[in-house]
């Protein structure tokens, strides 16, 4: 080939090479250019799908996005008044918060290397992957997974719901980044760290929080933990429970069930390493580590039985709470009587109880109901009659200044019968009632005095069936409130209650004032608890307003809810409410003193004698009841300081001994009465004394007729009244003079017999 042909040949060469590079540019830049095209097409989709999907939702204000971050299940706890825990209250997730300090640094750098190696640059997201997948969904390809920051996982976890939607994305983002304006970076990572779920713990308990899995799993505070243990649970929030080292009995997995947790934690180590957090060293060690070892061994989780102080105690501040929930909401008491309304703040206050950490500080005094629960323990066996059949008790202490409930007994053994008879079983009050809805209103409205005269001749109801008191049908005489009171005689309880009604005093507006529900106030047996079924708790509280002075304090055992940080929820608040004058609750104090000492209805003085002297030394004050056929025994007694109540009787309504009450009930209640003292010296104030109050009025009265000394036709002859005077207390007035029918109750031919004796000698 000549060298001109050479020549041509190379020269064309050269010539095609350089077109086919300029069109390989030409190529590259259509191409870059239809790429950028595209690119900002689809860019621009997504932005404008972004917009759309969050075009009609509102970002949540600082404060509001606190409240939400930070509103974790946690251990909520009821405590005794002394601040010594009770209980924490039963919730399905095990969580204690801990603040920044007391996580260790490795469990954070193991976190952020594996769930959100970016997190201190991006600002709550990572736009690309978010993009992806809204560009993904708008195009109709792929779906919407997509790199969940913490912060966007914090979101999903505290604020949003966990549903698969774009709008639901979109919004994550959009408060992930406003939670990234308001809130440091430290702590946003806290957060997720205790709120986060982390599996199983060795008893088989669902846990929350880096705290309780560095307990649950290694024993080990979050502070303490080591780098392989760090990034064991550093691995944990992606599939909680496929990697936890426990099954659902908190047994240790086989080998074959751990190695998915175990290989997780070792990509966990290696991102650490990656991400230059630990160096080669750090990391080849803490990968060789045999991390099983230091599993905790299974234990049996606590399964203590609650008791009748934990489930009473739970009711009454999911009550309170309740209330004040409706309260903050601006619901009227009104509003909260429709069912409805009413259902939802219970179940609010129940959500918060069980998951908020708050703390529930209760009157309960932690020796004495300690010191009650041994007594039954010991001594409920007094009350038995029969070596087959447990009879059941209630008893309730109650501070007379407050209405604060100080301790009670529930029953004789919750595990075998868990009703609880101080607070839930109602029962007929016997006559234990008589001095609240009887004696107490007839003082009250000027119509007797302490003295004054009422038919125990015999009489019957409206029914012709006779009106009995145990096997007697009266005494046929007149006698004094004092002793009507002492031996608790029904006829003149009847003859009172009646007259009252008859002048229109209404009994009914006493019993309504201290919360008792009685729905026919027309029912003559009344007086002896004839239609009345109350608690002893309420029964406790009805005497706990007479040794107040007449002043009604609502029993509570709530003194205050708070939350974690201290802040209070719920403060109990005093609403008295004046039922009796102090007059009238004096002269009842002193009419119910006779009760205790004179032991006709009641041995518990004697007892009391026996086994504490001391104790017997006090100023006790009280009154007996019992139901027809001795079916209920009722004893309530009061120093100035404490009220306690005691009811016995079979859970069936079967009949008891007639001794029930007189003998084995206030055996029983010695014992208990004795068992508080030991436990603390003061609760009972066996100091102080029952006074009359100075507004009380005296007066000279004779002993035969309750009425003023003075002239009196008799058989149409004037004569003067025989006999002793007497002081009798009245309230309002001063005794009546002289007159025939100088009683209440009763018929001529009763006044005739009682005139005859009183005159024949």
């Amino acid at each position: 080939m000549s060298k001109i042909h050479k020549e041509k040949k190379l020269s064309e060469f050269f010539v095609g090479l350089h077109i086919s590079v300029r069109v390989a540019q030409a190529l590259i830049v259509i191409g870059v250019s239809l790429m950028l095209l595209f690119t900002s097409l689809f860019s621009g989709i997504g932005i404008g799908y972004f917009a759309y999907l969050v075009s009609d939702s509102r970002t949540p204000t600082k404060d509001q996005l606190r409240k939400e971050i930070n509103q974790i299940a946690e251990v909520s706890t009821l405590s005794y008044s002394n601040g010594h825990p009770i209980s924490t209250i039963k919730s399905d997730l095990i969580r204690t918060r801990v603040k920044s300090d007391q996580i260790s640094d490795i469990v954070k750098k193991a976190i952020i290397s594996t769930e959100d190696e970016y997190f201190y640059e991006h600002q709550g997201w990572v736009p690309k992957a978010v993009f992806r997948a809204i560009l993904a969904d708008a195009v109709g390809i792929g779906n919407s997974s997509g790199g969940s920051t913490v912060t966007q996982q914090l979101v999903k976890q505290q604020v949003l719901s966990s549903e698969v939607t774009f709008k639901r994305k979109a919004n994550e983002v959009l408060i992930a980044k406003q939670i990234e304006k308001s809130f440091s970076k430290d702590e946003i990572l806290t957060t997720y760290l205790n709120v986060s779920p982390f599996g199983r713990n060795h008893k088989g308990e669902n846990i929350a929080g880096v705290e309780e899995a560095a307990l649950g799993i290694f024993g080990k505070r979050a502070l303490e933990l080591s780098v392989p243990q760090a990034a064991f649970i550093a691995g944990l929030p992606q599939s909680p429970i496929i990697y936890s080292p426990y099954d659902g009995n908190g047994k240790i997995k086989s080998d074959k069930s751990l190695k998915a947790g175990l290989n997780r934690q070792k990509q966990v180590l290696f991102n650490l390493y990656r991400n230059h957090y630990i160096n080669k060293k750090e990391y080849e060690s803490a990968k060789a580590y045999d991390l099983k070892q230091d599993f905790i061994q299974h234990k049996e989780a606590e399964r203590t039985e609650k008791d009748h102080l934990y489930y009473t105690i739970l009711k009454e501040a999911t009550d309170v709470l309740a209330d004040e929930l409706a309260k903050q909401d601006g619901v009227r008491k009104a509003e909260l009587r429709d069912v409805k309304i009413y259902r939802k703040y219970i179940k609010k206050s129940q959500e918060r109880l069980q998951q908020a950490g708050l703390k529930v500080t209760t009157t309960i005094s932690e020796p004495v109901y300690q010191a009650m629960q041994d007594a039954v323990a010991r001594c409920g066996y007094i009350l038995d009659e029969r070596y087959d059949k447990t009879v059941e008790v209630g008893n309730v202490l109650i501070d007379n200044a407050s209405g604060a409930i100080l301790g009670f007994v529930g029953g004789r053994d919750y595990s075998a019968n868990k009703n609880n008879h101080a607070f839930d079983t109602e029962r007929s009050p016997g006559s234990s009632i008589k001095p609240l809805l009887v004696y107490g209103p007839g003082i009250e409205s000027g119509l007797i005095g302490s003295e004054s005269k009422i038919s125990n001749f015999p009489a019957k109801y409206a029914s012709g069936q006779d009106i009995v008191h145990l096997e007697s049908k009266g005494t046929e005489e007149y006698m004094s409130v004092q002793q009507a009171i002492s031996e608790s005689w029904n006829i003149p309880a009847h003859w009172l209650y009646q007259t009252l009604r008859s002048q229109n005093q209404d009994p009914a507006s006493y019993m309504k004032m201290m919360n008792y529900s009685i729905a026919d106030y027309g029912i003559e047996s009344l007086p002896m608890g004839g239609g009345a079924e109350v608690s002893v708790a309420q029964q406790t509280n009805g005497f706990q307003m007479l040794a107040n002075g007449g002043v009604y304090h609502k029993k509570y055992l709530i003194e205050n809810i708070t939350d974690g940080n201290g802040r209070v929820l719920y403060q109990h608040k005093a609403e008295p409410v004046t039922v009796f004058t102090k007059a009238t609750a004096s002269i009842m104090n002193d009419l119910m003193r006779e009760v205790i000492n004179g032991g006709k209805t009641t041995q518990f003085k004697s007892f009391l004698e026996g086994i504490a002297p001391n104790v017997a030394q006090g100023d006790w004050i009280g009154k007996t009841g019992t139901s027809d056929e001795y079916k209920d025994a009722w004893l309530v007694i009061s120093t100035p300081k404490v009220t306690l109540s005691s009811w016995s009787g079979y859970d069936d309504n079967q009949a008891m001994g007639k001794s029930s009450g007189y003998t084995n009930s206030s055996q029983y209640m010695a014992y208990l009465v004795s068992s508080i003292h030991s436990a603390d010296v003061n609760i009972l104030g066996l100091d102080k004394k029952f006074i009359l109050d100075s507004s009380v009025i005296k007066s000279t009265v004779k002993k035969a007729t309750g009425q003023k000394p003075g002239m009196v036709k008799v058989d149409e002859k004037e004569v003067e009244v025989p006999g002793d005077t007497v002081t009798s207390f009245f309230a309002k007035k001063s005794a009546k003079d002289a007159t025939y029918k100088f009683g209440i109750g009763g018929s001529d031919d009763n006044y005739k017999e009682a005139w005859k004796r009183i005159l024949g000698g």
